[in-house]
């Protein structure tokens, strides 16, 4: 890979030509064009995206979701640069995302990114989250944000993932879809919608069954959704929001040696069918969003609750299991979750220009009551036996944070700071013998400011730059058995980063828009892997990482007929600083796994007539590094190419949809995503074949 140098004194470089345009007289800047306001992630308040210092992506509905099986997110960011969205194929461990490098070496659920949907963490506190409770049927359109503003989120240093549902609009509708695919794939929902201007409905109930394309990897997914927004008066909105998941013995295939995978690469680990691995997940949550318009600002308001009930079945060894400190090879945890946030948006006149002041605090936590059992009976394997681990595990985060953009002829300049308190607590109910009492607590501080500026140079053409210092606390999983002896990791300090962004935003004619951004991300005390014995991995803080790269996006209407999207990106993501991993030295210079050093996303659609379009879309990532030392074989190089087709027709108030698509067109064989650092070496997660997926659904309009 071809390495470039981003020195910090770029961050200033962008400002100086736009310093002397500045003095520009007035005649020439008073036809400066504004794009529609949007609403965007990381500026807290309605605004326009062209002129936000930062990276900022929005994918609407029909992008996101037309002629795809609407399973998982990953079917919809695809075009996003700076994301690797892994689609594992793998019900049972949720999917891969990293932006800019965070979230990469992730084991379990997607880590370093914020996920929020209408308002609600779907990450915990201590930083971890889950994708897979979203409904893909109900969106209105994702926004994601990357680099140094997404520190006004929490303890999160890659980026923001919002997702936004429907409010429920026009005359009342209902909806069903079914589809099959491969390897006896089936899905099919349900849905009512409709609403006026005092009130509005979103109801939705999907079912997913596969057989999944490897062996032992059967799932499915049942997930409802309902939505009631009201509007009491002209000024007011108020939503309740309703989401349930229910996933019961999603089999687990887990990772493949180079060697099985060369032998195979349909089947499943030889240990997880010995222990039958598999996954059960009951997710429930209601939140209530409230707005209110005032005189002088707007007040935004978000309360949340829920249940969460996860069962893992896990391939730990049984001989592992008799260690005194082991806890077993089945996860058994209860999680109650709650929260609330609260904002106040008030905008000031300041020297002819407009200042926007942001407020807020928020709210998290989070409560586990887990066992951990061991994963056999005598002889038996893959059941549920002796108990070895009881606990309470409890995360709270309270932050409060402010920022202001002030807005003033072509220019806007953005700042803010967040203080992070996030504190972590044990109560450990199992003690006997040799396996002590790992009860504790430990709380994690921190303040992240940013600062942000940018310029229109012309009504076409936007310059910015921004900064920012980072903040990511360990998770939960990552503190279990990283401390002294195995035991809980008290002891573990959260990463921090310095993070430096450049960029333009362009408007190409009438059809076509550009955005360019470089940065660099220096981290300190990365969360590196210590240690794995027995099946369980702990965690240290053992080095310093370096980040650079280049983002491109183009999204363009070549014609009434054509449209293409198109992402880049090149990264270089290395250790700066030898550490300790496994009793080997890992040098300096060495690549952090699984990010791609180079990254392309093509598509092109054709819609020739009214009610027919068809299309291409084409992936390529390069290889991934599996583990710290770079020695073990790398995942190679691959490029798939997806195609599909839609129509639609219409009969008075009913209208009538088919789909047909053909994922991995070329039947490829590649790796589709890692398991870092593997234990047992068995780091590959083999993508699909060549698979058909065939979709039809009605829908239809009262009026």
């Amino acid at each position: 890979m071809i390495r470039f140098c981003l020195p910090r004194l770029a961050f200033l470089a962008l400002l100086l030509p736009t310093a002397a345009l500045a003095q520009q007289p007035a005649a020439e800047t008073a036809d400066v064009a504004e794009a529609p306001p949007l609403v965007i992630t990381g500026s807290r308040y309605q605004a326009s995206s062209f002129n936000l210092p930062f990276s900022v992506q929005r994918i609407d509905e029909e992008q996101a979701t037309q002629a795809k099986p609407k399973v998982n997110i990953s079917e919809a960011l695809g075009a996003v640069p700076g994301l690797v969205v892994q689609n594992r194929n793998n019900y049972a461990q949720d999917l891969q995302i990293s932006s800019r490098g965070f979230g990469a070496r992730s084991a379990f659920g997607i880590r370093g990114i914020k996920l929020i949907a209408d308002g609600v963490p779907l990450t915990n506190p201590d930083g971890q989250g889950q994708a897979s409770t979203f409904d893909l049927d109900t969106l209105d359109h994702i926004e994601v944000l990357r680099g140094p503003f997404t520190n006004l989120y929490g303890s999160n240093s890659g980026g923001v993932i919002q997702l936004f549902s429907r409010d429920g609009a026009g005359s009342p509708t209902i909806s069903a879809n079914t589809s099959m695919g491969a390897w006896d794939t089936q899905r099919s929902n349900v849905g009512v919608e409709g609403g006026n201007q005092y009130a509005g409905v979103v109801f939705n109930q999907s079912q997913f069954d596969t057989d999944g394309y490897r062996e032992h990897s059967n799932a499915t997914l049942d997930k409802t959704f309902a939505k009631l927004t009201l509007n009491p008066d002209t000024d007011s909105k108020l939503a309740l929001i309703f989401t349930q998941l229910n996933q019961n013995d999603t089999l687990d295939p887990q990772g493949l040696s180079w060697d099985e995978y060369q032998e195979n690469q349909n089947a499943a680990s030889p240990s997880a069918e010995l222990y039958n691995t598999r996954k059960t997940v009951d997710h429930t949550s209601l939140a209530l969003n409230f707005d209110r318009e005032f005189v002088a600002g707007t007040w935004q308001n978000t309360v949340y609750g829920g249940k969460r009930h996860v069962t893992q079945y896990l391939s730990i060894p049984k001989g592992a299991q008799f260690n005194p400190l082991s806890s077993g090879g089945v996860i058994d945890f209860d999680r109650t979750f709650q929260g609330a946030s609260t904002r106040w948006i008030q905008p000031f006149d300041v020297l002819a220009g407009t200042l926007t002041v942001t407020s807020g605090l928020e709210y998290d936590a989070s409560s586990d009551d887990r066992q951990g059992y061991q994963n056999f009976v005598g002889d038996t394997l893959g059941v549920k036996g002796a108990l070895r681990r009881s606990e309470d595990d409890d995360v709270t985060s309270l932050s409060p944070f402010s920022q202001a953009a002030w807005d003033y002829d072509r220019w806007q300049l953005m700042g803010g700071l967040r203080y992070n308190h996030v504190e972590f607590k044990v109560d450990d109910r199992y003690i006997t013998g040799s396996n002590g009492d790992d009860s504790g607590q430990v709380t994690y501080d921190g303040y992240t400011p940013n600062a942000g500026i940018s310029y229109l140079l012309t009504p076409q053409l936007s310059l910015y730059s921004s900064w920012s210092k980072g903040f990511e606390t360990p998770t939960l999983n990552e503190l279990f058995y990283s401390g002294p002896d195995g035991r809980f990791g008290f002891n573990l300090d959260p990463a921090t980063s310095e993070q430096y962004e450049v960029g333009l935003k362009a408007r190409l004619g009438n059809n076509t828009n550009l955005q360019l951004a470089l940065f660099q991300i220096d981290t300190q005390d990365e969360l590196v892997v210590l240690a794995s014995v027995g099946g369980r991995t702990s965690y240290q803080n053992a080095t310093e990482t370096e980040r650079q790269g280049v983002e491109l996006s183009l999204d363009s209407r070549l014609s009434d007929s054509l449209t293409t999207r198109f992402a880049f990106t090149e990264m270089s993501a290395i250790y700066s600083q030898d550490f300790v991993s496994r009793g080997q030295t890992v040098e300096s210079g060495r690549h952090i796994p699984n990010i791609p050093s180079r990254s392309l996303f093509g598509e092109l659609l054709w819609e020739p007539i009214h009610g027919f379009n068809t299309g291409l879309e084409a992936l390529y990532r390069s290889n991934l590094y599996v583990e710290d030392s770079n020695a073990a074989k790398t995942a190679p190089s691959y490029a798939v190419v997806n195609w599909q087709a839609r129509m639609e027709q219409q009969f008075a108030q009913l209208t009538v949809n088919q789909v047909l698509r053909v994922d991995n067109l070329l039947d490829r064989e590649y790796i589709g995503s890692i398991i870092v650092g593997d234990g047992n070496a068995r780091y590959y997660e083999p993508g699909p074949e060549r698979a058909w997926y065939v979709g039809a659904g009605l829908e239809y309009r009262f009026e």
